[in-house]
């Protein structure tokens, strides 16, 4: 049987973490920064763990 192919675009993007849940950093944050509040590029700036529905799709790009 053949080995399992990472998605590499995938891989790029999200990690997981010790208990197998996938983390990620929010999109919003490269650009057109002075038309976001302050308040809002902080909270853009925090990684966060993806809703379970997402993270099993995501389970097969990354095994």
């Amino acid at each position: 049987m053949p080995k399992m192919k990472t998605n590499k675009g995938a891989a790029k993007r999200f990690r997981k973490t010790g208990t197998g849940k996938i983390k990620f950093n929010h999109a919003f944050t490269s650009h057109i920064l002075t038309s976001k509040t302050t308040k809002r590029k902080r909270n853009l700036r925090k990684s966060e763990t993806m809703a379970p529905g997402d993270a099993k799709r995501m389970k097969v790009l990354l095994p």
